[in-house]
């Protein structure tokens, strides 16, 4: 079983980054013009030039939290960090998924006021998988040993 959550765990950790580049929607002003994809890079690129604490705190959910869980199971894994530090992670874990939230936050207010087309894309899929087989695998790992 261990085996089977370090493989899955560390294959995060290339699956992590390729959501964060990877169309998480398609929007637009207009249905007549062409839909814009949005990343979770391209999308904390536009809050760095508009509002830095924002920017900060999606950056820390998209990004830090879950690749830092990853990298916590994985050293727990090879038992290179002691498994005290599993509900830590399990937070962290938790606040990537608050990311999520707000992403399908903003698809559901930009579709309810009717101004612009918005489109999920596979993208969006991928980092709620990421995000959720992380949790997984944390809740797994902490029931292995103990």
């Amino acid at each position: 079983m261990l085996k089977w959550l370090r493989i899955a765990n560390l294959a995060l950790l290339v699956l992590f980054p390729i959501a964060w580049f990877a169309p998480l929607m398609r929007a637009g002003l207009l249905p007549l013009f062409g839909l814009s994809e949005i990343s979770v890079i391209t999308g904390m690129q536009s809050l760095w030039e508009s509002d830095v604490a924002l920017a900060l705190l999606v950056t820390f959910f998209a990004l830090f939290a879950p690749y830092l869980k990853t990298i916590g199971l994985a050293l727990i894994h090879f038992n290179l960090m002691r498994r005290k530090v599993l509900p830590v992670l399990s937070w962290l874990g938790k606040l990537a998924m608050a990311d999520v939230f707000l992403v399908a936050l903003y698809v559901v207010v930009v579709k309810g006021v009717g101004i612009g087309k918005v489109e999920t894309a596979w993208g969006l899929y991928l980092f709620t998988t990421c995000i959720l087989a992380s949790i997984v695998i944390s809740a797994l790992t902490a029931k292995h040993n103990t």
